[in-house]
């Protein structure tokens, strides 16, 4: 019986974080004071962890950190990953997110070992606004070998995913449309969340989907492309078919009514939203002996608890547990 919310909602994607360590300190995720503040465990049981999610009905892996590619051993957690036989016909989608500072030598390795896709988080385009951001001087160079070496080994589609903080980097939207267009990669826009440490997040910091759209409208006409509804970002095309732009809006056009995630920390504990105000410890069950079947048992059970919806900007609204550096985006 495929993984199902009290909602109806199919659950088919899992966040896997395999480390919140980072070597960058993005000013919108960290303080730039805080390090690895829950650890990492061995791969056997994050594969284990996947194993019996994709027995439940889970068809794609992104694998998230913190920073992925700091972990020694990635390539054949990839391999291992790779072997798992989803319910359905078609092979386990295995994705990637990162900063892509280590992504150069690992691009064909990755590939070679079963990875299909890889996101790569890019701020600015311009590189002492990328330093500024990342704080990070010389980062530039190495994220966009990367994203080259991504873009040559066949990872694809090829994302890059820019988080918009009004004061830091709006005026980077445009130059991001010429990026998309020179470079063959996708680029996807983010509202900024709530989910940074320094818990400094407001309403009048985000950069919207219409402002978004308005402003890149000034430099070429776009045309919606039809994405599916669990997709999380508003597809567009450049009006003369070169480049494309996604927008991820979960501020101002969200879209949990269709959710289709999940998401494991890298210390095991299940977190069914973003914004949920409490965990699930996955980990915790398997210490204490439990079977496969126990462990099917409790994530159905977690997954009946999915929340709704979040309520950013609203009188009611929580901050999450955890920052999104250990969460795993």
């Amino acid at each position: 019986m495929p993984l199902t919310d009290k909602f109806g909602r199919p659950i088919t994607d899992l966040r896997l974080s395999i480390t919140d360590r980072c070597n960058y300190k993005c000013v919108y995720c960290r303080t730039g004071n805080e390090g690895a503040l829950y650890g990492d465990l061995p791969f056997e049981d994050y594969l284990r962890m996947a194993r019996v999610l994709v027995g439940l009905g889970i068809q794609k892996v992104r694998l998230t950190g913190g920073e992925p590619l700091l972990r020694k051993g990635v390539v054949e957690f990839v391999q291992e990953l790779e072997k798992l036989n989803p319910q359905n016909s078609d092979p386990l989608d295995l994705a990637l997110t990162t900063n892509g500072h280590l992504l150069a030598d690992l691009a064909q390795p990755l590939k070679d070992a079963g990875l299909n896709r890889v996101t790569v988080s890019m701020d600015a385009v311009d590189p002492d606004r990328f330093a500024r951001i990342t704080r990070v001087p010389g980062g530039y160079e190495h994220m966009l070998a990367g994203i080259r070496a991504a873009r040559r080994a066949g990872l694809w589609p090829l994302k890059v995913n820019c988080v918009l903080m009004r004061g830091f980097n709006e005026d980077q939207i445009i130059p991001f449309g010429m990026f998309a267009r020179e470079e063959g990669v996708i680029v996807r826009f983010i509202e900024f969340m709530p989910l940074e440490e320094d818990r400094t997040w407001s309403p009048t910091t985000v950069v919207t989907l219409d402002e978004i759209l308005a402003r890149m409208s000034e430099y070429r006409p776009l045309v919606e492309i039809p994405h599916a509804r669990s997709e999380t970002a508003r597809r567009y095309r450049f009006d003369d078919g070169i480049g494309e732009i996604g927008i991820i809006a979960p501020v101002s056009h969200p879209f949990c009514g269709h959710c289709s995630r999940i998401r494991i920390t890298s210390d095991g504990k299940i977190r069914t939203c973003l914004f949920s105000v409490w965990d699930h410890d996955l980990y915790g069950q398997m210490q204490r002996g439990a079977s496969d079947e126990e462990l099917a048992e409790f994530i159905r059970g977690v997954v009946m608890k999915k929340e709704a919806r979040h309520h950013i900007g609203e009188p009611d609204f929580v901050p999450a547990s955890r920052t999104m550096v250990h969460i795993g985006g």
